[in-house]
């Protein structure tokens, strides 16, 4: 069975072009129209789908062929793009940059190549007229198998400018889909990990996003693009599935896990919650903000990646809730944390009181931690049995003390992690009873095992 899903790549020769800008612009400007968008992003980047889904009212959904696998990426891509009418994949760093010293996995160009379709290459024009041809034909014609099929000019300075540009490209062969001068008025505010997410500035990015929505329908050629992206052809792959749970796993009522959310944490794929789900679970959101109890029956705890550092006061005010995740920590129930999940179960976070759930302390450093890893379980926990293999990402300027490592006797690292041209080793993340701990974000797609032995913990611990 072939799957038909008109699509984009929105790609760029490197970070720093505006393809957020774009792709951002483009998704809320057909989803404006009346078109149900499908959106998506190369890599592990968490802060971008936030935007996504704002744009299109759709779950943001990462596409990483280095976390899942490059034959994973058609089914995950199918999967979110179920119904729509169009779906807008945002790119990652360049075009043809990958995971370190791993060739093109993990690139834009490599899901453009596995999803088979067209790619917009928007370039900051900026500091250029003529040159922009050479820098356009060299990427459409590095690999044959990349089909770049236009180009979004961005901060172009005025009309003689956009005159030259277009002049240049005429004898190129790739098509200008669109303009976009140079504005000041539309901005989205980062700090030390990149964008705000939307959720912290929820009506302010929602701002943001009608005017990106305003400047790509006024300076693109929307018709034309949509046009391209009925070009991709159909895709002979099925969509991906979370995997039910086997007949009678879960006897009785589902067990309650219950999903850290609010502005503190926002890192989180959109199939986690899919997959605990199909494996028996009942979902229940809470903000460790805001509510000062879990869900009622919390039967297991997912505390996700975010920024607790910048809520480290507001997250330690709310004791009654620090006290009841310590209490069902205390009592041997499964408990996931992953990076600002690590941190909020630390006995403090710069020097404000968190769960103590762990008895380590986290602190921000000026040190920024990134890549990705190699990853293999280094004893039994509720995620992973010994010796599971897995890939992760690590992103934070944060560390705990003591180091994973540097343990008693109740606790172990979580993992052995492998990364770099030199295959640099440690060990990382703590694992105590039912704690799994651990800066490595991990996409459960896939080892879809990981939900699984979750569920099934928790599905133990109701029935005792």
């Amino acid at each position: 069975m072939s799957t038909a899903v008109p699509r984009l790549v929105i790609a760029a020769p490197s970070s720093g072009s505006g393809k957020t800008t774009v792709a951002t612009g483009l998704m809320a400007a057909f989803a404006a129209a009346g078109l149900e968008v499908s959106p998506h992003k190369v890599g592990p980047d968490y802060i971008d789908p936030g935007y996504h889904a704002l744009a299109t009212g759709r779950p943001g959904r990462n596409l990483d062929a280095y976390l899942c696998g490059p034959e994973l990426i058609a089914p995950l891509f199918l999967h979110g793009a179920a119904g729509a009418d169009l779906a807008v994949v945002e790119g990652v760093m360049g075009l043809y940059d990958g995971a370190a010293g791993q060739g093109e996995l993990g690139s834009t160009a490599q899901v453009a190549k596995v999803l088979r379709a067209p790619v917009v290459l928007v370039v900051d024009a900026s500091s250029q007229s003529r040159s922009v041809a050479a820098l356009v034909h060299g990427f459409a014609s590095w690999d044959p198998e990349v089909r770049v099929a236009g180009v979004i000019l961005n901060k172009v300075a005025s009309d003689r400018h956009e005159e030259l540009l277009r002049e240049a490209l005429d004898a190129s062969g790739v098509p200008v889909l669109g303009v976009l001068r140079r504005a000041e008025g539309v901005r989205t505010p980062s700090r030390h990990l990149g964008l705000v997410p939307a959720a912290e500035r929820r009506a302010e990015a929602a701002g943001a996003v009608a005017e990106l929505a305003e400047r790509v329908r006024s300076g693109c050629d929307l018709t034309a693009l949509l046009a391209l992206a009925h070009s991709a052809p159909p895709l002979p792959q099925e969509p991906w599935a979370p995997p039910a749970a086997p007949a009678g796993a879960a006897r009785g009522r589902r067990p309650v896990v219950a999903v850290a959310g609010g502005a503190a944490f926002t890192f989180s794929y959109a199939e986690h919650a899919e997959l605990l789900r199909a494996a028996g679970a009942e979902v229940a959101v809470f903000d460790p903000l805001r509510d000062t109890a879990l869900p009622p029956g919390t039967a297991g705890l997912v505390v996700g990646g975010g920024f607790p550092e910048v809520y480290a006061p507001q997250l330690s005010a709310n004791e009654p809730l620090r006290r009841e995740v310590a209490a069902l920590a205390a009592s041997g129930a499964p408990v996931a944390a992953e990076c600002a999940g690590l941190l909020y179960l630390a006995r403090e976070l710069d020097g404000a009181p968190m769960c103590g759930v762990l008895d380590v302390t986290a602190r921000m450093t000026e040190r920024l931690t990134l890549g990705y890893r190699e990853a293999v379980a280094v004893g039994d926990s509720v995620l992973a049995a010994a010796g599971t293999r897995v890939r992760g990402h690590e992103f934070h300027r944060t560390a705990v003390e003591p180091h994973a490592g540097d343990l008693g006797a109740d606790r172990s690292p979580a993992w052995g992690l492998t990364w770099g041209a030199g295959r640099e080793r440690r060990v990382e993340g703590f694992v105590r009873g039912g704690v799994h701990a651990s800066y490595l974000h991990v996409h459960w797609a896939a080892e879809p095992s990981v939900a699984r032995r979750f569920v099934n913990g928790c599905v133990e611990r109701c029935a005792a």
